[in-house]
């Protein structure tokens, strides 16, 4: 009887977790190891965040679905690994202060990030930070009581500055960040306190539209349009004013203090802001047999995992190998350990790195999240099942392969809402296939904006829960 442990149960870990489970479960053991006892879905978040959607609709209980699915469930936080030959197992701190240890014969780490607020000196919502977060439930819910607090003001006849974008040079998730703006600009108006409020995004992006992906070239509208375009005619018509290139170094409780492509430092004052901070790999120690720390086999400085993808290449190799991004997500050293969404190490960045003339890194992280983690975790899920039936893996996709949808709210209404829906094939552009089209191909890539994409939002929301609740035809609704 096999062990297949999985530490994470967010897109990435939930979604391997039901593949596991269903195909698996009743004649091997799954166990999931998560910190909160609840699934929560984040897109939706953003409407959580402006007071659009009570928190409860987001989330749901892990427990019962594990229970459906043959899945173990331990609400706690894993440690330390110990993945050497003879002694894997993984030790947790379980929720109610006990410790255990769950053996394995795989282990996926599917963690998510860690908020590294503390990349940045005073930056974030906790130990005595400055600026607001949209990137967990608690922080999501003080920042909408913080802006409904601002929106009062704003009633009251106050001038408010805004400022929502990314909170450190490496940052990654600008999509967020940009659905909280339209989403905040379109709420302004309906309250009918928009002329009161200046928004500003700031940004590490090399352009806007970027987004950590090299950006976008697709037709909108008949017309061949860059994501750069078509995110500046947002703006444009929005009011919102924009600095892109742009690394935040701190923050005080009036300024934001940064420094630009060119090397120039400034700062920015504001009253109200929400930044998205570095991320980095949640702190799992992994100890070898002798006691002794092997974090170095297993994840890289930045504590993401290690897997089969081709590191250290210079950018410029990187772009014109699409086959450096790994396939299987599998660790070369222990190839029973396997990671999926946030956790795993990519080769380099998507979008061009940039080097201040000071030294200070400005590049975009390759985003992770959502409909790639969903991927990746049902790759992971269905080479485990295969190791333990057949014992070789048949399952593999590359980011340089994948298609990725996302759907950026600019308010929630079905009636005079929108959203920019953005489809990109392949996620990492692939130069060799698309030379003459941005490495991505033009027939699938595509932008849309308008009601119809606040319509499939929506939609989107209750089908996924459905879905992550492995409700009946969750299998037939794609990652």
């Amino acid at each position: 009887m096999a062990k297949v442990v999985v530490i994470g149960a967010g897109f990435a870990g939930h979604t391997a977790a039901l593949y596991l489970g269903d195909k698996l479960g009743k004649k091997h053991t799954v166990t999931v190891i998560n910190r909160h006892d609840s699934f929560a879905y984040i897109p939706s978040w953003i409407w959580v965040s402006v007071g659009q959607m009570k928190p409860e609709r987001t989330t749901f209980k892990l427990g019962p679905v594990y229970k459906r699915k043959n899945v173990y469930f331990i609400h706690g936080k894993a440690t330390k690994v110990y993945p050497d030959e003879g002694q894997q197992f993984v030790e947790v701190e379980k929720a109610n202060g006990d410790s255990t240890r769950v053996e394995y014969d795989y282990l996926l780490v599917a963690t998510g990030p860690k908020l590294a607020f503390d990349a940045t000196p005073g930056l974030g919502p906790d130990q005595g930070g400055n600026t607001y977060s949209i990137c967990s439930l608690p922080h999501v819910t003080e920042t909408r009581d913080k802006y409904l607090d601002y929106v009062e003001r704003m009633k009251k006849g106050e001038k408010v500055k805004m400022v929502i974008g990314t909170g450190h040079g490496t940052s990654t998730c600008q999509g967020a960040a940009f659905e909280f703006i339209t989403n905040v600009h379109k709420d302004l108006i309906k309250k009918g306190v928009r002329d009161k409020a200046e928004l500003l995004w700031l940004s590490n992006e090399t352009a806007l539209g970027d987004f950590g992906v090299r950006g976008v070239l697709a037709k909108y509208k008949g017309k061949l349009t860059t994501s750069e375009e078509f995110i500046s005619a947002v703006f444009k018509d929005a009011g919102i004013k924009s600095q892109v290139q742009t690394a935040v170094k701190s923050v005080d409780a009036e300024k934001i203090y940064w420094e630009n492509y060119e090397g120039e430092e400034g700062e920015t004052d504001y009253d109200f802001a929400m930044l998205i901070p570095k991320f980095s790999g949640q702190p799992i120690d992994y100890i070898g047999k002798d006691g002794s720390d092997i974090s170095s086999k297993v994840v890289n400085a930045g504590g993401f995992v290690i897997v089969d993808g081709i590191y250290d290449l210079d950018y410029d190799t990187l772009e014109r190998n699409p086959d450096a991004w790994p396939s299987q997500y599998q660790n070369p050293t222990y190839p029973n350990i396997f990671a999926a969404g946030i956790a795993f190490a990519p080769p380099g960045p998507i979008s061009r790195p940039h080097k201040t003339p000071n030294g200070t890194p400005i590049t975009a992280a390759p985003p992770r999240t959502g409909m790639v983690s969903g991927i990746i975790g049902r790759v992971v899920a269905l080479n485990i099942i295969d190791l333990i039936k057949d014992g070789r893996m048949t399952h593999s996709e590359r980011m340089s392969e994948m298609v990725a949808a996302c759907i950026a709210s600019m308010g929630n209404s079905l009636w005079d809402g929108s959203a920019a829906t953005i489809v990109v094939h392949p996620v990492v552009p692939d130069m060799r296939r698309y030379p003459n089209e941005g490495g991505r191909d033009l027939f699938t890539t595509h932008m849309e904006m308008g009601l119809s994409g606040a319509w499939l939002k929506r939609m989107l929301h209750d089908t996924f829960i459905w879905k992550l609740r492995a409700l009946p035809g969750w299998k037939i609704i794609p990652e």
